[in-house]
């Protein structure tokens, strides 16, 4: 390869040398020529090489800089890349205290919350038990169905609310006693105080045994008289006449109750009104929903009847017939209990 610098000998001083001188001279000539051509191209190339080699040191020098640059940067992204790792190491740590210490709260929160529902449970069950037990004595004093109804829909409501699997037998023990009310027949209190009204005025027609073991003998009397022949004579009439006063002296008769018939007038008009205040006090009764009491002074005033009225007489035997009748019907009013509700509910507060 030529160096572009290098000089190429013109040929007019060769001819003119060729011309002015000697052969070998002209060889000498060409040989420096030719030294001096190969010096200036040596010292061409050597500063070429020079400046490529110069170009190259500085090449290699701002790579060297930049390596250094770059190792610098690197060692400085290594050490935050380090701390980073040494932060997050310690913020991972400082989490997972953190996570253990909120699992080791979520299960004291489950705790609480599985104690807090049994106890809103059970204080549900005592709640329901104590309403329940309350509706009875109040359906007991007043007679009425209604505070029983009440609470135990009340009651089936807030079972069904909850949904709780244990309260199921209690669910099913609340509707049986729902459906048994609800067939109940209707307390006819309307009907019953007529009944008693009745009853009271059949007692002031009422015939005791006394009464009408009198009207007998002056029934027997009036008609044994009419029977006497007339033909008899005046002292005849006079010895018939006391014979019968003797006779009326004396009398045997059989007497089942003989404290009715030893009865005085004013006594009869106490029996009287003694049964009449037995079946007042059952009207009072029934108006204050005391059926205990309603059917013991109907009972009271039946063995008064039976003891000191005529038992052939007709209105003894309505009267009998009312009080039985009226009896019968505050019975089959009762109240019943719900004991299979409270029984369901107390099993289902031992369950804890």
């Amino acid at each position: 390869m030529t160096d572009p610098t290098e000089v190429v000998p013109s040929p007019e001083p060769a001819a003119q040398a060729s011309t002015s001188g000697t052969p070998a001279a002209q060889r000498s000539w060409l040989v420096l020529k030719v030294v001096a051509a190969l010096a200036v191209i040596g010292l061409l190339s050597s500063v070429f090489l020079w400046q490529k080699l110069e170009r190259i040191q500085e090449q290699l020098a701002r790579q060297s800089a930049d390596a250094g640059a770059q190792a610098l940067e690197a060692r400085t992204w290594a050490k935050q890349a380090q701390e980073t790792v040494q932060d997050n190491g310690a913020r991972v740590a400082l989490l997972e205290a953190r996570l253990a210490e909120l699992a080791q709260q979520r299960s004291q929160l489950d705790d609480l919350m599985q104690s807090l529902s049994r106890t809103r449970d059970e204080n549900m069950v005592v709640d329901m038990e104590s309403a329940l037990r309350i509706a009875q004595q109040q359906a007991l004093m007043t007679g009425s169905t209604e505070p029983l109804l009440a609470a135990l829909k009340s009651a089936h409501k807030r079972v069904q609310r909850s949904a709780q699997p244990r309260l199921l037998t209690v669910s099913r023990a609340l509707e049986k006693d729902l459906e048994r009310l609800n067939n109940l027949p209707a307390f006819d209190l309307p009907g019953l105080m007529v009944k008693l009204d009745e009853g009271v005025t059949l007692v002031d027609g009422l015939v005791l045994a006394n009464e009408a073991l009198s009207s007998q003998n002056k029934s027997r009397a009036h008609t044994e008289m009419p029977g006497m022949p007339s033909t008899l004579s005046w002292w005849m009439a006079g010895l018939t006449r006391m014979g019968d006063e003797f006779r009326s002296l004396f009398r045997v008769s059989r007497i089942d109750a003989p404290e009715a018939a030893l009865l005085s007038p004013e006594q009869a008009f106490f029996v009287r009104e003694n049964i009449k205040l037995k079946l007042l006090n059952a009207r009072l009764g029934l108006l204050a929903r005391q059926k205990d009491g309603v059917r013991a002074d109907l009972s009271a005033s039946a063995i008064l009847v039976r003891r000191y009225a005529e038992p052939q007489s007709r209105r003894t035997t309505q009267l009998l017939q009312l009080l039985e009748q009226t009896s019968e019907q505050v019975r089959t009013a009762e109240v019943p209990r719900i004991e299979a509700s409270l029984a369901a509910l107390n099993a289902a507060a031992a369950e804890r």
